[in-house]
């Protein structure tokens, strides 16, 4: 059996690899990268594969039973791109493919959900059996620059008081790797998202827990959160987007209960003071 995963060398793809490699899966890996230099640290078969180069993918796919098709990062392409994808799985003949959607992304206001539903209905139409990994938001997003809002004195956002059930990469690439070496999975959607639900006031609340400094969190209104996002060097459109974002959560889109994501990896996920503990060590 081969297992194919895309963006194998991303921050998803590597640790979904790693945790393949952990569970001993009786399988061949096979990254399937823009890059196959950069793949060499990964230790398995590497092959060339661009979203954006659609004859070329189905030559790439030959042999892979199960792809693990994780969604790419440019915001307003992903629909076509992963279409090429499946387009090129169905005539390669995979037998399965595991893609990672957006959690409740048939309900929630997150513009990310159009590009994700797009896809989940290519592969409803392909014929191919499919597996849908509806992530939430990782915690990274939040921890990742939290040594700069301590040096600010604060947090900003447009979250208000939503309540956020974010997971730390680990927790999902643990999960897909789980799921794609057990066919039992197949035709399944899972919602993952974390067992602890947190607003951004708690995430100030924990920041000053471990700096034992009083850092505070400012709810702002969508446009003056898009006008700081500029002022932090990010571009208009891409400001409006990532404030966007801050306002679905202030309307739970980023809450689920469920705990889903933990069943399937048979552990409670990372908690959130693990998560700040390391951003900011």
């Amino acid at each position: 059996m081969r297992i194919g995963i895309t963006g194998a060398t991303g921050q998803l793809g590597q640790l979904v690899v790693q945790k393949l490699k952990e569970k001993k899966v009786n399988a061949d890996f096979v990254a399937l990268v823009r890059n196959p230099e950069k793949a060499k640290s990964l230790g398995i078969e590497a092959r060339q594969f661009d979203y954006d180069q659609p004859e070329n993918l189905s030559k790439a796919l030959i042999g892979i039973d199960r792809l693990l098709l994780i969604s790419g990062n440019e915001i307003g392409k992903r629909a076509e791109q992963h279409a090429n994808v499946i387009d090129a799985a169905k005539e390669a003949g995979v037998k399965w493919i595991i893609y990672t959607s957006l959690l409740h992304a048939d309900q929630s206001s997150i513009s990310l959900a159009t590009e994700h539903l797009a896809t989940e209905q290519k592969l409803h139409e392909s014929g191919i059996p499919f597996t849908l990994l509806r992530n939430g938001w990782y915690t990274e997003n939040y921890t990742g620059n939290l040594k700069l809002s301590v040096e600010a004195g604060g947090l900003i956002g447009s979250a208000g008081n939503g309540k956020i059930s974010s997971a730390s990469r680990e927790d999902y690439a643990e999960a897909a790797a789980v799921v794609i070496s057990d066919d039992s999975h197949k035709g399944k959607t899972y919602e993952l998202a974390g067992d602890q639900s947190f607003t951004l006031n708690d995430l100030a609340e924990e920041v000053s827990k471990v700096t034992g400094k009083q850092i505070s969190y400012t709810n702002l209104s969508e446009s003056e959160y898009t006008e700081e996002l500029k002022k932090m060097g990010l571009p208009e459109e891409l400001a409006k987007v990532y404030a966007g974002f801050d306002v679905s959560a202030s309307k739970n889109d980023l809450f689920d209960d469920k705990m889903d994501l933990s069943k399937i990896i048979g552990r409670p996920t990372t908690p959130l003071f693990k998560n700040v503990d390391a951003a900011l060590a």
